[in-house]
């Protein structure tokens, strides 16, 4: 008999994976030029939804559960002037889904329920509120990228 800590992990980590392989289909198929380009004068690139996707999870999973060290600089997410290639950034992008995963599979039913804090982060008091916040969040950027690709598809 599955317990509900299991089936809480699992349904989790089974949307991460969802959320990572819905950004690859649409970031995998451009270009490095394509995936930087922003098509619109406002907005982002995909490029750079990808590199703060990957801070978001780094820091508020990472950094804040899972106790890695890592120090975010969410203003650079959004203006990296020498950003990395594509590849790298979809790999970097890649090994953080990795990390929230086995997070998530580290969760006993104890820890939950255990306070958060975080900056930028007010209504998530503990660690099951994160957990499902960012996996909104990751989705919600998923679908920027969904329009954007599809945008950068007809130029």
């Amino acid at each position: 008999m599955t317990t509900v800590n299991e089936t809480v992990a699992v349904g989790l980590a089974a949307y991460y994976e969802y959320i990572a392989q819905h950004l690859h289909h649409w970031a995998d198929p451009l270009s490095n030029e394509q995936f930087w380009r922003k098509p619109y004068p406002y907005g982002n690139s995909v490029g750079h939804l990808v590199l703060h996707l990957t801070g978001n999870l780094n820091y508020y999973i990472g950094a804040r559960i899972a106790e890695t060290g890592y120090v975010r600089n969410r203003d650079r997410e959004f203006t990296e002037k020498q950003p990395p290639m594509k590849d790298q950034a979809l790999a970097a992008f890649d090994r953080t889904i990795a990390m929230v995963i086995n997070s998530l599979k580290k969760q006993g039913p104890e820890d939950w329920g255990k306070a958060y804090t975080a900056e930028r982060e007010p209504d998530a008091t503990d660690r099951f509120q994160i957990f499902v916040r960012c996996a909104g969040h990751a989705y919600h950027h998923v679908g920027q990228i969904v329009y954007l690709s599809r945008e950068l598809a007809r130029t």
